[in-house]
């Protein structure tokens, strides 16, 4: 009978802690470039918000504040737009995006301000008439309130990406979950920045993206 040595089972060598540390912080890096690198493709500017390759924006047609028709048509007037979709019973969100926009509004040198406007589109037709819209919004600066009725404003609202759906309360009025997003249309109808209301209070930056699209529509 012939023995036979046990070969010793061969286990490859652990990596040491920091060798994998360091390989984790090499692959957070390169994620961290390729959005870099995504978000300069998108635009060459480093725009505050997220930046939108040019995407054409959509019309809107409803009542005024005024209580007359009225017509928002992307590239007319030479206008740059920064349009929002929400609705008047909002407690904290719309009232801080309309505020902060106007004082972006107000930080423009005069010519550009004639330029700029800010369109408050209701997702709530149910309960805001024309004049409670033309009263919040003046609240806040100035401003064009715009409810749309349904469906109209749902296929509009789907085309720039806003969600909102009815939100029972209870022991109160029903509420309104929505996309909190704002839209920078530029002067040729083209959706080309987005912030979400946690952005606006830097108001310097959001200017700053404003009158980048102002000078290169």
């Amino acid at each position: 009978m012939t023995d036979v040595t046990p070969v010793p089972e061969m286990t490859a060598p652990r990596r040491p802690w920091y060798v994998s540390a360091l390989l984790a912080a090499v692959g957070v890096t390169l994620l961290l470039l390729a959005a870099w690198g995504y978000a300069r493709w998108q635009s060459p500017y480093p725009f505050y918000g997220t930046a939108y390759r040019g995407a054409a924006a959509v019309p809107l047609s409803g009542t005024a504040q005024d209580g007359q028709p009225y017509t928002f048509t992307p590239g007319t007037g030479g206008q740059t737009t920064a349009l929002f979709f929400g609705f008047t019973h909002c407690a904290t969100i719309c009232p801080l995006t309309l505020s902060y926009l106007n004082k972006v509004r107000q930080a423009l040198p005069e010519e550009q301000r004639r330029n700029f406007q800010v369109l408050f589109v209701s997702i709530d037709p149910a309960r805001d008439t024309p004049a409670r819209l033309g009263e919040y919004v003046s609240y806040f600066g100035s401003g064009t309130g715009l409810r749309v009725p349904e469906p109209a404003l749902g296929t509009a609202a789907r085309a720039y990406g806003v969600g909102y759906q009815k939100a029972d309360v209870q022991g109160a009025e029903y509420q309104m979950n929505h996309t909190t997003a704002t839209y920078l249309i530029d002067a040729a109808g083209r959706v080309r920045v987005l912030w979400d209301y946690t952005q606006l209070p830097e108001v310097p930056r959001v200017l700053a993206d404003v009158q980048y699209v102002m000078e290169h529509p």
